[in-house]
């Protein structure tokens, strides 16, 4: 059995020859300072490019925070021993470290976990390592960077991934950097991964990688190795027994710790999907759908309901918007091709702040679209395309899927009609609001 207390190694870090990178992935702070938002929209999307293929109800997420005993995190004095070892080079990582100090001694940590429901969960996890692209443990588990891409074009568009860097994202949730990952298979198979994040150090006279995986490890022949994960048989925290995917951040930041932000941030990037019936959230005893959704949006306890104080969270207006206006077509070219959304837009004298939800196929929010000009408009606009639509959306958006830009295009072709159609999303979305104040205050003639 592989728990806690026995002489074999649950934790793997490659050996290096030398230091030679003394700071942590820089996309941890990113993620970090996004706090709760980022953390849930990343495993919530995840749940979504999970879903069963040709099921026709929602994917379920759950969501827990808790309290486990550090004796029951599987590996746990491994990883400390590690921390330990760290030697920071500057000011930023000698202050990360102190911090991973800190907390190593707590016998009690605290934890949330995402677990999904009506999912594929990770497949060919018994073999480990392949380098298969059909073998999505192997690349969930083991790749930084890479997302598994689906076979069917239109199912990988649809997806809400597509920088493969999101997974780090349950890494800067934690304190020491820490997450697991439990997966059963569509043949009831059970297993438990995991990743933490330090930085390259040296350990036991050998220097070591940043990453290190929770993970077993073949010797092959030419003395070549190969990682396998283990059989779950860990604390039942670290269970998974349906089909599907949880996700296991020990040592929760208390930043993090905060049922009513998670609950918020469920809304905030997911309404649609929640509205569409798409999608289901249940926060630990709370149970956000497409019949009780509105009971979130419209509660003081979550939202400040008055209109006139909408100037930086929109989802009321959003949900509002979407729920009540008929969408009407909307034509937007790059130069080259032009693309169809559905518009649901609101004119209301009551609105302080102006702003265009920019929404995926598949629900998600990417942002709060700021139309030039119409900043300080009264309305209220939500933006829908087709599969064409959202994969052009999908080419636009940033690594932690919260804007349109042109910034991470390489092709200065592709670049340039990038800028061209954000800028003429602005311009059209302009006609639509001078039309609607013409229309709401006619000249006199």
């Amino acid at each position: 059995m592989n728990q806690e207390g026995t002489k074999e190694k649950l934790w793997q870090f490659s050996p290096i020859p030398n230091i030679e990178e003394s700071n942590f992935n820089k996309i941890l702070e990113r993620f970090y300072n996004m706090r709760v938002s980022g953390l849930t929209r990343e495993n919530t999307q995840n749940a979504m490019d999970g879903r069963l293929l040709g099921f026709d109800g929602p994917v379920i997420l759950t969501i827990k925070t808790g309290s486990i005993k550090k004796v029951d995190i599987p590996g746990i004095n491994e990883v400390i021993n590690r921390i330990q070892c760290l030697e920071g080079r500057n000011s930023y990582t000698k202050e990360t470290i102190q911090h991973m100090i800190n907390k190593i001694n707590q016998e009690e940590v605290r934890y949330i976990s995402f677990e999904d429901f009506n999912t594929r969960g990770l497949t060919g996890a018994k073999n480990g390592q392949s380098g298969s692209v059909k073998d999505t443990w192997g690349i969930y588990a083991y790749n930084k960077g890479v997302h598994f891409e689906e076979s069917d074009s239109s199912v990988e568009t649809s997806r809400g991934g597509s920088h493969g860097v999101g997974k780090i994202a349950s890494n800067a949730a934690s304190d020491l950097h820490l997450m697991y990952f439990a997966n059963c298979d569509e043949n009831g198979d059970k297993h438990l991964g995991g990743t933490v994040q330090l930085i390259e150090h040296k350990y036991a006279d050998q220097c070591y990688r940043s990453t290190g995986y929770f993970t077993d490890i073949a010797i092959l022949d030419g003395n070549k190795s190969k990682f396998y994960p283990f059989e779950n048989n860990f604390y039942n925290v670290f269970e998974k027994n349906t089909r599907g995917l949880k996700i296991i951040i020990p040592y929760l930041r208390e930043e993090y710790d905060d049922e009513n932000e998670i609950i918020k941030s469920i809304c905030d990037s997911f309404f649609v999907s929640i509205l569409e019936g798409k999608l289901e959230v249940v926060v630990n005893d709370e149970k956000i759908t497409r019949d009780t959704i509105l009971q979130y949006v419209k509660n003081t306890k979550y939202y400040d309901q008055d209109i006139e104080e909408a100037k930086k969270v929109f989802t009321p207006l959003y949900v509002d918007t979407y729920y009540h206006e008929k969408p009407q077509a909307l034509k937007v070219s790059d130069g080259v091709n032009d693309y169809n959304f559905k518009l649901y837009f609101r004119y209301d004298e009551q609105i302080p702040k102006g702003r265009v939800a920019i929404v995926r196929t598949i629900g998600m929010k990417i942002e709060d679209f700021k139309v030039k000009g119409n900043v300080n408009k009264p309305f209220n606009a939500v933006l829908i395309g087709s599969a064409d639509e959202d994969a052009y959306l999908k080419s636009l958006e940033n690594e932690s899927h919260t804007e349109l830009s042109s910034d991470h295009i390489k092709d200065p072709v592709l670049q340039k009609r990038a800028k061209r159609f954000i800028n003429n999303l602005s311009r059209e979305v302009s006609k639509i609001i001078e039309d609607a104040i013409k229309k709401k205050n006619p000249t006199v003639v």
